[in-house]
């Protein structure tokens, strides 16, 4: 992969922090002309440093105020296992992010559900269930903060 330039670093910030502006727009804030700044970003996507732009979505707003984080263990530990229950969890709606882990746990989850009864039944009926599934724990996600850029490239 080429090592991203000064100008690769600034494109991806600007984008970060509004993927929804025009290429002028982009070309207009950095200084570049439009022609270059498209060739930039294609090129950017091309080598997989940009790989799509996404909305951010207010959960409360949806229903789903609650948050939690699980973890997860699960037994035998094999690629196929690994990746069966991985797979299964990106299908549930409750569940939006998954991370495969080393240390005492081997998965770490985030959830948002509409009240605590509803991500007790997700944890009874969705998780606990699971023949692979050892043991798990839940914590309630009081506030989430997400850097929404990152700054050093």
């Amino acid at each position: 992969m080429l090592a991203m330039d000064e100008l690769d670093t600034a494109i991806v910030r600007e984008l970060q922090r509004d993927a929804r502006q025009t290429n002028r727009e982009l070309a207009r804030t950095l200084g570049i002309a439009p022609s270059t700044c498209l060739e930039r970003v294609r090129g950017l996507r091309n080598r997989g440093v940009i790989t799509g732009y996404r909305a951010t979505v207010d959960l409360r707003a949806l229903g789903r105020p609650v948050q939690a984080l699980l973890a997860v263990r699960i037994r035998p530990l094999s690629r196929e296992v690994i990746e069966g229950f991985k797979a299964y969890l990106v299908t549930l709606p409750e569940v939006l992010s998954v991370f495969v882990v080393a240390g005492g746990d081997d998965f770490l989850v985030h959830v948002s559900v509409a009240d605590v009864d509803r991500l007790h039944a997700f944890l009874m009926d969705r998780v606990s269930g699971r023949k692979e599934v050892v043991d798990f724990r839940s914590s309630i996600i009081y506030q989430h903060v997400a850097g929404d850029v990152i700054t050093e490239l």
